[in-house]
């Protein structure tokens, strides 16, 4: 076969050779030739993963553990919101659009990406509804079967709105999903949006599965644990700040401090807290940290 240079030597037309011969040169010189050859072969597409944390823990953003976003209600009380700003730590901002969520919607959550944690997120995961709910401690009836499909029709139908640090995201906390209901099992396929990986990035917990299923049925108790668990060495909070952040509808404070204080008692006997004390207004809670927490409280600190 003829090379190109072989070519051009065989035209016999002057002018077309060296109109030829220039537009070879200002092929071989154009960068675009690289970046055409060098598209044609597939980038291999990144792989977002969650943390691996043990079995025996559920791995949840500090910023979904840190305001009201799933509030120590019961799920009877439940209201539709849209937009509504959510109460939150200091550094923290939620808006939430659809009906709100509670301590048994966590539940679901966390058991959801506890699945997922184990491929990457944007793939399926796959599961029983009979499985599921055995996991969470729950009967396998009829009734919790249709609890469980209201409760994945709530987080994949929610719209949250997340900032925390310099991390933002948007959208549902499940994304989607397909149930098969051909026998009891009720199998799920069940996808986790990979934008959510934001929020773990702005910094997340393990908490305690087991210390949580002590404390079923028991929403403020439940909301105290996430919110503690996150927090190494918690400072001391007003009774009010605790009754904005877990977005309690109880009206009387007084009350609410009552509704606390046997909360907190719950916490010490699941051995969640060491101790806390009602100091006039002020919460003093005395936490027993994570070992990754401990490590972090025994760093030396600067200066």
């Amino acid at each position: 076969m003829k090379q190109l240079g072989d070519i051009l030597s065989d035209i016999k037309d002057e002018d077309l050779r060296e109109r030829l011969e220039s537009l070879g040169r200002a092929i071989e010189n154009d960068p675009r030739s690289d970046e055409t050859s060098q598209s044609s072969q597939r980038q291999p597409a990144k792989i977002i993963q969650l943390p691996l944390w043990p079995e025996a823990k559920r791995g949840v953003p500090n910023s979904i553990l840190r305001g009201a976003l799933f509030a120590a209600i019961q799920g009877k009380t439940r209201t539709a919101m849209k937009r509504e700003v959510l109460m939150s730590q200091q550094g923290i901002e939620i808006r939430f659009t659809g009906w709100k969520l509670d301590q048994s919607d966590l539940d679901v959550f966390e058991q959801a990406v506890h699945l997922a944690r184990q491929h990457p997120l944007g793939t399926r995961c796959h599961f029983t509804g009979y499985g599921f709910l055995k996991s969470l401690g729950r009967p396998t009836g009829g009734d919790h079967h249709e609890w469980l499909k209201d409760a994945l029709a709530r987080l994949t139908s929610a719209t949250v709105e997340i900032t925390h640090r310099q991390f933002s995201y948007f959208g549902p906390l499940v994304y989607e999903g397909t149930r098969d209901e051909s026998d009891d099992q009720h199998r799920y396929v069940l996808e986790i949006n990979p934008k959510i990986m934001a929020l773990y990035s702005a910094g997340w917990t393990a908490v305690d599965w087991e210390t949580r299923q002590k404390l079923r049925r028991k929403p403020l108790a439940l909301w105290l644990h996430g919110f503690y668990s996150s927090h190494a060495a918690p400072h001391p909070l007003k009774v009010e700040t605790i009754h904005r952040l877990c977005g309690s509808r109880n009206k009387d404070i007084g009350g609410f401090k009552r509704d606390l204080g046997n909360a907190f008692k719950q916490l010490v006997k699941a051995e969640a807290i060491k101790h806390f004390e009602f100091k006039d207004e002020l919460v003093f809670v005395d936490n027993i940290p994570s070992i990754s927490q401990q490590r972090h409280l025994d760093r030396p600190k600067d200066g």
